[in-house]
């Protein structure tokens, strides 16, 4: 079963156009090819934070001259995906392909999916096959096609963040070293991520670059907050892995301690009738709103606190987001949320603590406004300063402008005919 948005035949390519354009903000770019390129994206699931990275590339990449393509799951995302495909078809020349793809390994699923990556490669004669997440990275290092694009992989956490030191983690860490050497750049979102994959995975040192997510100026803009907000508020996947059952007994402990408060979860997942059930068992679930999967910045506003009890993050964009809007944030010492946190990370809460976090969320609940307000804008302006969105698009166009100058002159694609 094969969806496309656009027609598959492939535009002309653009031999006098650079690589990467001049953003605003952003040094004059030093990764020229002097051609357009044409760049597939490939990945599993068009929803959460890697879909909007895909989105924001997608959209730097055409404004620079591109052209640019999606391959991703058919059965995901929903009404809500389709629309965001939709909307950013006026920016994919090579269009949108969705092919059947399993979240877990399963041989017939993977090889026909692989198939489907092949052809479209070959149908839109690609630059680039940008793999994201651990199966969009599978597919684009194993495609089958000799010669022709650089492999580039972004792993946004994906298989090194699953369960450390299992014998299925080792499983997976072993994959990832013999893809890597089917991977022309690495472009870990996280220095966190780069350092579980020496640590994990291991191999030759390959070409690889820290690309930290961005995120858009307009995205400074305080939120601010409703009257009779929610004392808290969690938006994202509705998953034990995102620590929401240590969240729960910590508006229990709270409970115990005479402060009733209202908790908004916003998203979706595989846990959220066991999150509710549990939510029953600990006499908190009347103190609870569960809502859809929404944009983030009108739900920032209707919460006090934004809370985020991760287990295992690479480097997520809520936090970003909350964080840019001058959210107040209470958030776990994981993956590359310190990172993002950066000089303020000493506030950050050790995962599963149910007594940090719940201490961590009376402090800042019961500090005065402005010094909780004040302490949000500082760590705004420090993202401004080191999450552009620019920068992010640039990074990765010169990501790829390097490994196309590593490759051995016999491996670089024939250049198109006038």
């Amino acid at each position: 079963m094969v969806a496309t948005f656009a027609p598959g035949v492939a535009p002309p390519r653009l031999a006098s156009e650079p690589l990467a354009v001049d953003l605003p903000g952003v040094s004059p770019n030093p990764c020229r090819t002097g051609e357009s390129l044409r760049i597939l994206h490939v990945f599993r699931a068009p929803v959460g934070g890697l879909f909007r990275h895909v989105v924001d590339l997608t959209r730097i990449q055409a404004e620079a001259g591109h052209r640019v393509g999606i391959v991703c799951d058919a059965n995901t995302g929903g009404e809500r995906a389709e629309r965001a495909l939709a909307d950013l078809a006026p920016h994919l020349a090579l269009g949108v392909v969705r092919l059947p793809m399993r979240r877990n390994p399963h041989l017939v699923s993977d090889a026909a999916a692989l198939m489907g990556v092949r052809q479209r490669v070959r149908e839109v004669g690609a630059d680039v096959l940008h793999g994201h997440g651990a199966k969009g990275g599978v597919y684009a290092r194993l495609c089958p096609v000799q010669g022709g694009p650089i492999r580039a992989y972004t792993p946004h956490g994906g298989s090194y963040n699953y369960r450390p030191g299992t014998p299925l983690h080792r499983l997976y860490m072993g994959i990832e070293r013999l893809l890597a050497r089917a991977t022309d750049v690495f472009l870990f979102e996280s220095e966190f991520v780069a350092a579980r994959h020496r640590i994990y995975a291991g191999g030759p040192e390959r070409l690889a670059r820290i690309v930290h997510n961005g995120i858009a100026a307009s995205e400074f803009e305080p939120v601010g907050t409703v009257a009779a907000a929610f004392d808290l508020v969690y938006v994202g996947e509705l998953r034990e892995a995102k620590g929401l059952p240590y969240l729960l007994q910590a508006l229990s402990r709270l409970k115990a301690e005479g402060r009733r408060l209202r908790l908004l979860m916003v998203g979706s997942g595989p846990d959220t009738d066991s999150l509710t059930r549990l939510a029953d068992e600990l006499g908190v679930r009347d103190a609870i709103a569960f809502e859809p999967p929404q944009p983030i910045r009108p739900v920032l506003g209707r919460g006090r606190v934004m809370v985020v009890p991760s287990l295992a993050e690479s480097l997520p964009y809520v936090v970003l987001e909350a964080a840019a809007a001058c959210q107040p944030l209470v958030a776990t010492n994981v993956g590359g949320i310190p990172e993002i946190f950066g000089a303020f990370s000493g506030g950050l809460v050790p995962p599963r603590d149910v007594r940090a976090l719940s201490g961590a969320i009376a402090r800042i609940l019961d500090e005065p406004a402005e010094t909780r307000d004040g302490r949000a804008k500082a760590l705004s302006d420090s993202v401004r300063a080191r999450f552009s969105m620019n920068r992010m698009g640039a990074d990765v166009l010169c990501g790829y402008a390097a490994a196309m100058a590593a490759r051995p002159a016999a491996a670089q694609p024939a250049p198109a005919a006038a």
